[in-house]
């Protein structure tokens, strides 16, 4: 089978929402809130790449995640790079990315623990249809009154560096470790292909396209993410519709049908073929 469609795991979050996404039911007026949604890969399947939504009501920690070196070191199969598209943003929401300015580790740390290191970080707004790549070291946080897709490498491994007095535990000397507190310079750009598809990153651990219409597929090998941020269709014989998220494994002309906007990620630092 050339494509397959992912478990949908609903994670239930204090910082999460009760209004989601179309395509996802919300949750009950009086249950708890929805933080995020993972798409979980069959058994079995080594994944290097995890696909989420995020529905944020209360700003995130202040974390950080380590890079392929020091997280293989540590037994981990991977670092974490992560992206973002936008889908939503409420009126003055903001992702913070880097510190205004060069930290040491010292500075970083009595700031993590004054909670001076919400001013020290870089607060940008954010508005739908925003792409970001974030590499591995970057100190980031993620506001309230966001939606978003995030597409990373497949770790499952946060350092929270600050967390706003909230009962949960920080990791501050594993943070500090892998951090690099500087302005964060956006890297890994993207291109435009033709009306229909966009490269909106390359160069990084993994290439994330925009489609806007159907098309053909060459995965020359490799397993590429679909997800569908809105419409529906076809693909390897499989319906698709917003709201959820199907692994297309390496077979050459994968035929995709239906008018619809899509993401298709897919791990390398080099986009498929044009």
């Amino acid at each position: 089978m050339v494509a397959a469609k992912l478990t949908t795991i609903r994670v239930e979050k204090p910082w999460g929402r009760h209004s989601l996404w179309p395509g996802f039911a919300d949750p009950a007026p009086d249950g708890d809130a929805v933080g995020e949604i993972w798409f979980e890969a069959p058994k079995g399947v080594e994944a290097e790449l995890l696909v989420k939504y995020l529905f944020t009501s209360e700003r995130l920690s202040i974390q950080v995640h380590p890079d392929d070196e020091v997280a293989r070191a540590a037994g981990q199969p991977c670092g974490k790079d992560e992206a973002w598209l936008i889908l939503t943003a409420e009126p003055g929401a903001v992702i913070a990315l880097g510190t205004k300015t060069p930290m040491s580790t010292d500075d970083l740390r009595a700031a993590c623990l004054d909670g001076s290191i919400v001013d020290k970080l870089h607060w940008q707004p954010v508005a739908a249809g925003d792409f970001i790549y974030s590499p591995a070291r970057t100190i980031h946080a993620i506001g309230a009154g966001v939606t978003t897709i995030e597409v990373q490498q497949a770790l499952d491994l946060t350092y929270r560096l600050y967390d706003y007095g909230r009962p949960r535990e920080l990791h501050l000397d594993e943070g500090l470790a892998v951090s690099d507190p500087v302005p964060f310079t956006p890297v890994h750009g993207g291109r435009t292909c033709d009306a229909d598809r966009a490269i909106l990153t390359e160069g990084g651990k993994f290439v994330v396209e925009r489609w806007t219409s159907g098309g053909s597929i060459n995965l020359a090998g490799r397993t590429g993410w679909l997800i569908p941020v809105s419409g529906c269709g076809v693909v390897d014989g499989i319906d698709w519709t917003a709201g959820e998220c199907l692994m297309l494994h390496g077979a050459p002309n994968i035929r995709l049908s239906g008018d619809a906007d899509i993401l298709l990620a897919y791990p390398g630092a080099e986009a498929l073929t044009d």
